[in-house]
């Protein structure tokens, strides 16, 4: 471009002026996307406070709904958004420093973020990867049975991964190396059939696992803290009890399902199994830092099923687990220093914990509920709950992080249940169950999908079509099946 100019002096620059016109309208829309927040945030702490709320109440809204919307349009990252949002609770008194930061010393905090830590010796040692091939080794010898080796090894991972991206990134490796040992290839019209299939098993099982394990998933220690605030006591034990039927259910049924929805063509896959088992025997045995990351898995595990019974603090037991793979060197404070979205997973959700709990508090929340319910009065609390529930699921198609709606409107939709004659421990855990398999109602409703949607393997039509099919299918499981297990075992 500069040297087009430099050639022509007599003439004005023309290249110049297209190039600004194609800026601009970038430029201007970015920076109306920052402004937006701030513009939601001003304008509804401007508004009269409504009747029955606080102005703290009605203020503490206003950020943090503005905090949950720069996210939603994508004007900054949740890291960002969750550190203006602190500042700002705290420099217009909207809250006390010691509130506002509370959720830094908060034990469900603590919890998923030492479990994070754990994770990642999970992959550092190759333990997952092992997994992975054992699963693919065994299951292997059809595209139904890699599908089912991909969903049991994602359900065999889940408790040990509080995050369901962490679990996509150990499991697309593996389906993307089966998928091409199969000759699928994402530029291949027919072809590309196999891997879409195996892709979307693989985003549709970590939805439903996260739905199984209390702990696959960040979102599910958050809802378990806000649903206790309505006097459902859950822990490890009992949510795996709770949540196995459903969930299982769902799992055994998704291969089957997605046959019929997104019909492969393919027969046999016949060589996966023996490519699995020759990279398991390259592997060898099981490494010293595989044994310790075993060992220290399994006594985490069994720490959070009975620590009820044996009087144990969950958080104690992460830290316990922490401790010892960092005491025998399995983890080092390297790859500590070097997991900085762990370091931001913290910030964010502790703050967001903490605001999400004061409007709780100051009585947002009973308020918003309070109108919600007079929407559906005079109806029957089994009409209120399938209301409520299909609509939460619903209402995910305008959320890209699960996290976000959990802190945003579970706490709301279960005081509307509640009130509205809805069981406390039907209400709470189908709201926290659907907390998990509505993310892949969208290709953007869980960054876990992200992985998976990257390989190309299918089209945006596919995966919407496919993602609420699959949303529709897993909403019937939890309500046909789940409903009445729930009514019995809780």
């Amino acid at each position: 471009m500069s040297t087009d100019v430099r050639a022509d002096e007599r003439a004005p620059p023309r290249s110049e002026a297209p190039l600004k016109a194609e800026r601009s309208p970038t430029t201007i829309l970015s920076v109306l996307k920052m402004a937006a927040p701030f513009a939601i945030a001003i304008g509804i702490w401007l508004v009269p406070v409504p009747a029955g709320l606080t102005p703290p109440a009605w203020h503490l809204f206003a950020i943090f709904v503005s905090a949950i919307l720069s996210v939603l349009l994508g004007a900054f990252p949740l890291l960002t958004s969750t550190m203006l949002a602190a500042a700002a609770v705290v420099l217009t008194d909207t809250l006390e420093p010691a509130k506002a930061f509370a959720g830094f010393a908060n034990p469900t905090v603590l919890l998923v973020v030492v479990a994070f830590l754990v994770a990642q010796a999970v992959v550092k040692c190759g333990l997952g990867h092992r997994i992975s091939l054992l699963m693919v080794s065994r299951f292997g010898a059809s595209p139904r049975g890699l599908a089912y080796s991909i969903v049991l090894t994602d359900a065999v991972l889940a408790p040990a991964f509080p995050s369901n991206t962490a679990r996509g990134g150990v499991l697309f490796p593996v389906v993307l190396a089966v998928a091409q040992g199969a000759g699928s290839r994402p530029d291949d019209p027919t072809g590309r059939k196999l891997g879409g299939y195996l892709m979307f098993c693989a985003m549709a099982s970590l939805a439903v696992s996260s739905a199984l394990w209390m702990t696959a998933t960040s979102g599910n220690p958050i809802g378990v803290q806000i649903t206790h605030d309505f006097g459902l006591d859950v822990n490890f034990g009992k949510w795996l009890a709770v949540s196995c039927v459903p969930s299982l259910t769902a799992l055994l049924l998704l291969p089957r399902l997605l046959e019929k929805l997104y019909p492969h063509g393919v027969e046999a896959t016949k060589e996966a199994p023996a490519r699995a088992k020759a990279d398991l025997a390259n592997m060898g045995p099981l490494t010293r830092d595989e044994w310790i990351t075993a060992i220290a898995f399994a006594f985490m595990v069994s720490g959070w099923i009975f620590a009820t019974p044996l009087h144990l603090n969950v958080t104690i037991v992460a830290f316990a687990g922490l401790g010892v793979l960092l005491m025998t060197n399995v983890l080092t404070m390297k790859d500590i220093s070097q997991q900085g979205d762990t370091l931001a997973t913290f910030l964010w959700l502790a703050v967001l914990f903490a605001l999400s709990g004061q409007l709780n508090e100051l009585g947002f929340m009973t308020y918003a509920g309070q109108r919600l319910a007079a929407q559906l009065g005079g109806l029957s609390w089994p009409v209120t709950f399938v209301t409520l529930i299909v609509l939460y699921v619903a209402v995910h198609y305008m959320f890209v992080s699960q996290s976000s709606q959990i802190l945003a409107l579970l706490a709301v939709f279960m005081d509307v249940g509640v009130r509205g004659g809805v069981p406390a421990s039907l209400m709470g855990f189908s709201l926290l169950f659907a907390s998990s398999y509505f993310s892949v109602i969208t290709p953007q409703g869980g960054s876990q999908n992200i992985i998976f949607v990257g390989s190309g393997y299918l089209t945006q039509r596919e995966l919407y079509r496919l993602g609420l099919l699959t949303t529709l299918f897993f909403l019937a499981v939890f309500m046909v099946i789940g409903v009445p297990w729930i009514l019995l075992v809780s």
